[in-house]
């Protein structure tokens, strides 16, 4: 046997699925920000910014790698401490 379900809708279903869900916000993204905001992390981002347009103004072999790296492990250190306690 075979059971149909049927429904009424008043509208586009799309429309009632996006007003019942809530916008979703990553913490590790909102937790990043905040750490890109500190000052070790603004310092090395400074460093990275002057490598790349000193890379990008001649044509070199160089690259950016380890101000890239820098920088992350600094944003990524200061996430470490502070994305648990954002964690529900």
């Amino acid at each position: 046997m075979v059971f149909e379900k049927k429904m009424i809708l008043n509208g586009d279903p799309e429309e009632e699925e996006e007003e019942e869900e809530e916008e979703m916000v990553d913490p590790l993204e909102t937790v990043r920000q905040k750490c890109e905001e500190t000052e070790h992390c603004v310092h090395t981002r400074e460093k990275l910014d002057l490598c790349e347009t000193r890379v990008n103004s001649r044509s070199t072999e160089e690259d950016c790698t380890e101000e890239l790296f820098d920088f992350l492990h600094a944003r990524d250190h200061c996430v470490a401490h502070k994305l648990f306690h954002s964690v529900k």
